[in-house]
């Protein structure tokens, strides 16, 4: 049976990482709110290609990007990160530049959605692209569909790409904003050590189920 090397924690991802020794992790992934508003309310009325779910607002919502703070503490307890959503926020980030940044490619068709979305990394490496299909009931990967609970939530494949081409084998991976777990099924179908946070209980509790589903499923086969 595969070995889970994952925890989830429902606290606030400040106050998780306060008591946090300074570079205590390899790499940190993780995906804040944007600060562009997007709770999730008016997700199901703006697609033209294929429906789209309405879903629950978090905790928080999407009003305010992270702090000057968030990134700081990020920053002492992480030896590298990924940040998505960077380019909202990019003037909260020291030390920004960087020439390796990861362009996720969502194939969305007719939406008002954005095409792709962006993460900051502090990576010495070139540009990067990833493209998959993630526009309402369309995915990527079809014959494994995944059910989707968290309005920002992303796929699967798109955490188990960045780890296969960003971390190495024994690094420690920290999620600030564990949403729908996403990042720690990759982990845990890669064999990564991961901690994960989420504030809202709600999602805390869904991505908790969705876990435990998956890893369920991989004993069954």
């Amino acid at each position: 049976m595969k070995q889970d090397k994952t925890k989830s924690f429902n606290i606030d991802c400040l106050e998780f990482m306060a008591g946090v020794i300074d570079k205590f992790y390899d790499l940190a992934i993780v995906d804040p709110p944007y600060g562009i508003g997007e709770s999730g309310k008016t997700n199901h009325s703006r697609s033209k290609l294929a429906k789209s779910k309405n879903y629950k607002s978090f905790e928080g919502g999407d009003k305010n990007a992270p702090s000057i703070q968030y990134f700081i503490e990020l920053k002492r307890i992480s030896k590298n990160q990924i940040i998505w959503g960077a380019n909202h926020f990019i003037e909260n980030i020291p030390k920004a530049n960087s020439s390796c940044w990861i362009v996720w490619d969502k194939v969305n068709g007719k939406t008002d959605f954005a095409d792709s979305e962006l993460a900051h990394t502090t990576f010495k490496k070139a540009v990067r692209n990833f493209k998959f299909q993630w526009q309402g009931m369309l995915q990527g990967d079809m014959k494994n569909k995944e059910i989707r609970l968290h309005p920002t939530q992303k796929p699967v494949k798109l955490y188990e790409w960045l780890l296969m081409n960003y971390a190495k084998e024994g690094d420690k991976i920290l999620d600030t904003h564990g949403g729908s777990q996403s990042s720690r099924i990759a982990c845990f179908n890669l064999g990564f050590e991961l901690d994960i946070v989420e504030l809202d209980q709600d999602y805390f509790d869904q991505g908790n189920k969705r876990f435990d589903q998956h890893k369920k499923q991989l004993t069954l086969f």
